[in-house]
């Protein structure tokens, strides 16, 4: 999986904000805020990687177990499917 190319990452004022750029801009007519954690599973979808890869970099990051890791990371997956920004 792999976050869709028309989407950045800005920190604004300290929040993280993903906004939809050229084309993008017109069909998601939003803005997203991220925690710091969804910022990081942000990142790691940058690339083209699986849940398990995705869940195995939070749990070296985080002081987190890997089934905490794994539902959270679900749980983001399914908001950007939802809004179609995953390729």
């Amino acid at each position: 999986m792999k976050i869709k190319s028309g989407f950045v990452k800005r920190n604004i004022a300290g929040s993280n904000i993903v906004v939809p750029v050229g084309k993008n801009a017109k069909a998601f007519n939003a803005m997203i805020t991220l925690n710091d954690s969804a910022s990081f599973f942000w990142d790691c979808f940058q690339n083209d990687i699986s849940v398990e890869e995705c869940v195995e970099l939070v749990c070296k990051e985080y002081d987190v177990d890997e089934s905490r890791a794994k539902a959270d990371v679900e749980k983001f997956v399914e908001m950007l499917k939802d809004n179609g920004i995953l390729e």
